[in-house]
């Protein structure tokens, strides 16, 4: 609520819009329903008044009932323009809000502020309705910049276009993938917008100008093909020749190699004469399509061999997983040994299957090397001796323990069964690391 002036009785406004700190937000501005004599009153004649910075002002005149009414009256029209400031307040954050026409809206409500005929804050919402139109301007400015930046970007857009097209029509010789990317250009083309006149007719003009010499290019690409296509056929007939001379080779690698180089040349010779070139064609791949059908053969009569190795490895690796090195450890290294030895004249297993077969040996091969190290470790006779020494001082101070509570020194034995229970769990330590191993 307004603070009260001393010298009148009456509420103080608010500081006028100009006073409020820049780039701050104006102040909420009250409802006036709530106090209306807050904000103005009726004098005795019936005019009501409406408290400003500059002093009061009378916005009209009241007979029709009391005071009281008379300035509800003339507050609830302020509220009325304390709402419809807030409506376009909202709109406007929100973004669903026209600038333009927020910005005629509240310049015209602000005009007519000094003249209105309303009770309330006035100052409170003349600083609202100035944050409106500073906010309605900023939009407006911000569209504007938005539209200047996306004629901008078209205009980058189709200079890109432009410049892509000539591009292509000066060094492409990738004759169908550069005609479709210009048609497909020419369809981008025509989707952006926003390109001053001026300024599209001149971009248009180096467009159109790129697709024709290209066209040109083209032409006369295909005109010089025909000339060439002669030399195409002497060449491929050369590479069939070739071809058909290694397909009964037994080199695999080598003439697979070469099957592959005479593939690369025939590319690289062109197109023969449409009328010869499938016929060509299909000559060179029946060669080629018999090498390799005698090379899947021999491969598959390999691969039928290795697949057989790989089942009697699995059946060696059955019986070698059973070995049980600790029943019988000697037993079990020559066992292993004679597995090795026939697993070498088996032979060779398909490449997929050689880490898989290999790990599994390997792991009952550790298994008796694991077992072989523990033995040596529990016949280790430098740990049976430290055994040995520790039980023979159990025994010492057991065999103490017993003359003195025969002598009735209960002292004496009670310290020498403590210092037996300290050797005896030594002893136990050191077996129980001699059963570990």
């Amino acid at each position: 609520m307004a603070q009260e002036n001393t010298s009148t009785g009456t509420p103080a406004p608010h500081p006028v819009p100009h006073a409020l700190g820049g780039g701050h937000a104006a102040p909420p501005v009250p409802p006036a329903e709530p106090s209306p004599s807050a904000w103005g009153r009726v004098d005795e004649e019936g005019t009501v008044y409406v408290t400003t910075a500059d002093g009061e002002r009378a916005v009209g005149v009241w007979q029709a009932g009391s005071p009281d009414e008379g300035l509800l009256h003339y507050a609830r029209r302020f509220d009325d323009l304390r709402t419809e400031v807030e409506l376009l307040e909202t709109r406007l954050e929100s973004g669903a809000g026209d600038p333009k026409h927020a910005l005629a809206t509240a310049t015209q409500l602000r005009d007519g502020l000094a003249e209105a005929a309303v009770v309330g804050d006035i100052a409170a919402l003349s600083g609202r309705i100035e944050q409106v139109i500073a906010h309605a301007e900023k939009a407006l400015a911000s569209a504007k910049q938005e539209r200047e930046e996306a004629r901008a970007a078209a205009v980058v857009r189709k200079q890109a276009l432009a410049d892509e097209a000539e591009k292509l029509a000066a060094e492409s010789t990738q004759w169908k993938a550069a005609g479709d990317r210009l048609r497909a250009i020419l369809d981008e083309w025509k989707t952006v917008k926003g390109v001053d006149r001026k300024t599209d007719d001149e971009l248009w003009k180096r467009f159109s100008k790129a697709r024709e010499a290209f066209n040109r290019r083209r032409g006369s690409h295909f005109a010089e093909l025909d000339k060439q296509r002669a030399g195409a056929k002497n060449r491929k007939e050369e590479l069939i020749a070739e071809a058909e001379a290694i397909s009964e080779s037994s080199d695999w690698g080598d003439t697979a190699g070469r099957y592959k180089d005479l593939m690369t040349e025939w590319k690289a010779a062109g197109r023969a004469p449409k009328d010869s070139d499938e016929a060509l064609w299909q000559r060179f791949r029946a060669a080629q399509d018999k090498f390799f059908a005698r090379r899947s053969s021999v491969f598959s009569e390999r691969d039928a061999e290795f697949a057989a190795n790989a089942q009697q490895k699995e059946e060696l690796l059955v019986e070698a997983e059973k070995i049980d090195p600790a029943a019988n450890l000697d037993a079990a290294k020559q066992h292993l040994r004679k597995i090795q030895e026939q697993w070498d004249e088996i032979g060779k297993v398909p490449r997929e299957r050689i880490r898989e077969l290999d790990g599994r040996l390997k792991t009952v091969q550790d298994g008796i090397k694991s077992a072989e190290d523990s033995k040596w470790r529990r016949t280790d006779p430098e740990a049976q001796a430290r055994a040995a020494q520790f039980r023979e001082r159990v025994e010492q101070f057991e065999s103490q323990a017993e003359k003195a509570r025969a002598a009735g020194d209960e002292r004496r034995a009670k310290k020498a069964d403590e210092q037996a229970a300290q050797w005896r769990e030594w002893l136990e330590a050191a077996e129980a690391a001699i059963a570990d191993r």
